[in-house]
C-alpha cells in the first residue's frame, strides 16, 4: 500500500535550514493499523503529510497503491488524494454553516456524484459511526467527540484505501477518546488501512504497529 524509500523534507535554505526528514523509508501493507510517534519536532506530522500527498519531499520516492506520487501533476496529485485518502484531523476541519451530512458529502462535490446520492451516502456513513440523529445538526451543536465522528464519516466517504488520522483524540476528554479509538478499530477491522499520529502512549495501544521517531528520523519500528 505504502512504500516510502529515503524520504528527507528541508525547509529553508543555508544556514537556516531545517532537516524534517532525514532519509526515512518505510513499507506499510494493505489492513495495517499504525501509530507513528514522537515528541514535537519529530517528524512525525511531517511524515504523515508526505504520506497523505499533502507535501512533497525534497529527496526520495514514495508510492502509494503503486503509483509514485513524484511524477503526478498538481492535479492528477488532488485527485489521488480525493479518491485513495481519507483524513482525521484533531480540530476536526468541519464548515461550520454546513450540517454534519452535508459536511459528511463535502468530498463528493469534486466527482460526478449527484447531490441526492451524496447526502444519501452521507446519511448511511453518520448511522454507521452512530450519528444518524445528528445529521441535520451543525457543528456548533454537538460535542468534540460527535464532531470528530463526522470527521472520520467524512474520511470515509469517497471509500479511501488508506486514512490518515493526525492526532484523531488531541482535542478530546479520555472517555470520548477511547470511543473514537474503538470505533477506529472497528474501521480497520473492516479492511481499512490506517496510519495514525499521536504522542500518547496509551492513543497508540490501539494500533497494532508503533514507529517511533525521532529528529526527523525512525529509530524504532515493532513491525519490522
Amino acid at each position: 500500500m505504502i512504500f516510502a524509500q529515503q524520504l528527507s523534507r528541508v525547509f529553508g535554505q543555508g544556514e537556516n535550514a531545517v532537516h524534517a526528514l532525514r532519509d526515512v523509508s518505510l513499507r506499510i501493507a494493505e489492513n495495517e493499523f499504525v501509530a507513528i510517534m514522537g515528541s514535537s519536532g519529530s517528524g512525525k506530522s511531517t511524515l504523515m503529510n508526505i504520506l497523505g500527498c499533502l507535501d512533497t519531499p525534497s529527496s526520495g520516492s514514495y508510492q502509494l497503491d503503486n503509483q509514485v506520487i513524484g511524477q503526478l501533476d498538481d492535479i492528477k496529485l488532488s485527485a489521488m488524494r480525493n479518491r485513495h485518502i481519507g483524513f482525521i484531523f484533531q480540530s476536526f476541519h468541519l464548515l461550520p454553516r454546513l450540517t454534519a451530512a452535508q459536511n459528511v458529502a463535502l468530498p463528493l462535490r469534486y466527482t460526478d456524484t449527484e447531490p441526492l446520492e451524496a447526502l444519501a451516502r452521507a446519511n448511511l456513513l453518520l448511522e454507521q459511526v452512530g450519528l444518524a440523529h445528528r445529521a441535520g445538526h451543525k457543528p456548533h451543536e454537538m460535542s468534540g467527540g460527535q464532531r470528530q465522528r463526522v470527521a472520520i464519516a467524512r474520511a470515509l466517504i469517497n471509500k479511501p484505501k488508506v486514512i490518515f488520522a493526525d492526532e484523531p483524540t488531541g482535542n478530546l476528554d479520555s472517555k470520548t477518546s477511547k470511543e473514537i479509538m474503538l470505533l477506529l478499530g472497528e474501521l480497520h477491522s473492516q479492511g481499512n488501512t490506517i496510519v495514525m499520529v499521536t504522542h500518547e502512549d496509551e492513543i497508540a495501544a490501539y494500533a497494532h504497529r508503533v514507529i517511533r521517531m525521532r529528529d526527523g528520523q525512525i529509530i524504532e519500528d515493532n513491525g519490522c
